[in-house]
């Protein structure tokens, strides 16, 4: 019976968090007001041996509608010909501005050091930032991004997608992405955002240089938009926008071991985030977690009548708000399947967590 107890509170609590990300996945993206106002905008863009999808991605970035912007692009101390891809387009672009950033003892292969020449370089006071292997859903990307800002919203935070390719990597690779996403734009929505993503990401000057850039994580590889996310955003400066045509797009890795590389990278800076976030992120992981292991346990004992509509009720909510939620990004051909790619996540998560914790990574590429 006290097993029964334990599993149904997990139930509970992992209800308690779909209750929270209701609050994006039911949002109305009509209720959010919009500036007509056109803002200056500068788009940045760091780039380190990217040489082939900077010559796909800068005429898509060029053809933006929108009437007043600049193109920041910043090299990265590159060793292939990026340099020379930016210089091309700049020769017949005067919004274009280059960074070429040299190697620092100091900051050696710092993408954060990269971004801080780049951001100086802007004579605007609002800034778009992507990556150079994404390009946007449309030509309105820009200007539905832009239009978020505000005197008060000073912190947009947008969805970084991944193209859908076959394949089951390519489908666990776009479930994390969704459930970061819900993550992050529910609690901004509920007034504590806590992270943002850099393929798709915009910030006023004013918050930059307030919050001294990326200073106090200067030394951490990643964090260039989380870590700066999560000191910076508070509920009244931060807004996020959903809209489709908004969305940002890249070629997710082809390689399991690539992409658990990278998910290693990024959830080492899950530590550095203020305590109220990971107390709140580490709560949820961990009674999904007990969820799970708990649920074939609870199917073997005389209770398991009890233990199916435990199952069934949690499940149900699951498949209504995260599903709503995965029509809202785009990615509805996940919905069948959701629980599944849950679990395997939840087990991939932990052996990274296991096998890494010790481990450190000093270099963004």
């Amino acid at each position: 019976m006290v097993l029964l107890y334990v599993f149904g509170a997990a139930a509970v609590v992992n209800c308690a968090y779909y209750f929270l990300f209701s609050k994006f996945s039911f949002l109305k993206t009509s209720e959010k007001k919009m500036t007509s106002e056109k803002y200056p905008i500068s788009l940045i863009i760091c780039a380190k041996n990217e040489a082939e999808n900077l010559q796909k991605h800068i005429p898509i970035w060029q053809s933006q509608n929108y009437p007043n912007f600049d193109i920041i692009l910043i090299n990265d101390a590159s060793v292939d010909e990026t340099l020379e891809v930016m210089e091309s387009f700049a020769e017949t672009d005067p919004r274009i501005q280059i960074v070429n950033v040299k190697n620092n003892e100091a900051f050696w292969a710092s993408k954060k050091y990269a971004l801080t020449l780049g951001i100086k370089r802007s004579k605007n006071t609002r800034f778009v930032f992507t990556d150079a292997d994404c390009y946007p859903a449309s030509n309105d990307w820009l200007g539905t991004m832009a239009s978020n800002f505000s005197e008060e919203k000073q912190l947009i935070l947008g969805y970084g997608a991944y193209e859908k390719h076959p394949g089951f990597l390519n489908k666990i690779i776009r479930f994390e992405t969704l459930m970061t996403a819900v993550q992050y734009f529910s609690y901004a929505e509920a007034g504590s955002p806590y992270m943002g993503v850099g393929r798709n990401l915009a910030y006023t000057s004013t918050l930059y240089y307030e919050n001294k850039g990326f200073m106090s994580h200067i030394k951490i590889p990643s964090g260039d938009d989380d870590l700066f996310v999560n000191e910076a955003a508070t509920s009244k400066n931060t807004s996020i926008c959903v809209a489709p045509k908004a969305f940002t797009y890249s070629l997710p890795k082809q390689e399991k071991k690539k992409w658990l590389l990278q998910k290693t990278r990024h959830y080492s800076t899950a530590k550095l985030y203020k305590p109220n976030h990971r107390f709140l992120l580490g709560t949820y992981y961990i009674f999904n977690l007990l969820f799970w292991l708990l649920l074939p346990i609870i199917l073997l004992t005389d209770l398991w009548q009890f233990g199916l509509g435990i199952i069934f009720l949690r499940l149900l909510f699951q498949y209504i708000i995260i599903g709503n939620a995965a029509k809202k990004l785009q990615e509805k051909d996940l919905i069948p399947l959701i629980p599944f790619y849950e679990l395997f996540l939840l087990f991939t998560q932990l052996s990274i967590f296991i096998s890494n914790s010790g481990e450190k990574n000093s270099r963004w590429k």
